[in-house]
């Protein structure tokens, strides 16, 4: 009998994490459980399980085109957001590159007062009002952007009991983050879409 050596096992090569690339490296500061993950995809569908005219037209022609202009999955998808919807007004709270971004690429203007098109959270602002942006005037067409919403349990928790809130029409959990808008005209829904 010949002693033949069988070929060494070939070793895997990059981390564990590698098998969900994108999606637990949201936001490059943290890495988000497996387990969380997992959750979402069972929860979550695609643009053709969306019954929202509204919904399924931003998705499609918005969201899902593919145009990287930074390395950021979340930048990407606000600045392709900020030109699908036309907006001209905003505020950002706690991403300082996000605003000058919008700024030099949109020519935005910070807004305090006056309606605003778009309104960005780095996490749940922690507010005493029930709705934490009633400070600002927000339009029937405004979006609200919070990054960061399975992050921590508790920012989790107060992101289920914002899109409860009677205001609320349209909730849109990404899992890197969550979009909310105030359409009048459409019936309250929720939806957990895969990017």
């Amino acid at each position: 009998m010949s002693s033949a050596r069988l070929p060494a096992r070939k070793e895997r090569t990059g981390s564990r994490d590698s098998i969900f690339p994108v999606v637990l490296h949201c936001d490059r500061t943290h890495k988000i459980g497996m387990f969380n993950y997992l959750k979402f995809l069972l929860k979550s569908t695609n643009a053709h399980g969306v019954h929202s005219p509204f919904v399924f037209n931003y998705l499609t022609r918005c969201l899902y085109r593919k145009s990287k202009k930074t390395g950021d999955t979340l930048e990407d998808l606000v600045l392709r957001s900020w030109n699908y919807f036309g907006f001209e007004t905003l505020h950002v709270e706690g991403n300082l590159g996000l605003q000058q971004l919008l700024k030099s690429e949109n020519n935005a203007m910070q807004s305090e007062k006056s309606p605003v098109d778009l309104l960005y959270f780095e996490t749940i602002p922690q507010r005493k009002q029930d709705i934490p942006f009633s400070d600002f005037a927000l339009h029937n067409d405004s979006l609200v952007v919070i990054a960061n919403i399975h992050k921590q349990r508790n920012f989790h928790t107060a992101w289920e009991k914002l899109i409860k809130h009677p205001k609320i029409t349209v909730s849109i959990d990404l899992f890197c983050c969550g979009l909310l808008f105030i359409r009048k005209e459409q019936v309250k829904q929720h939806f957990y879409i895969r990017l």
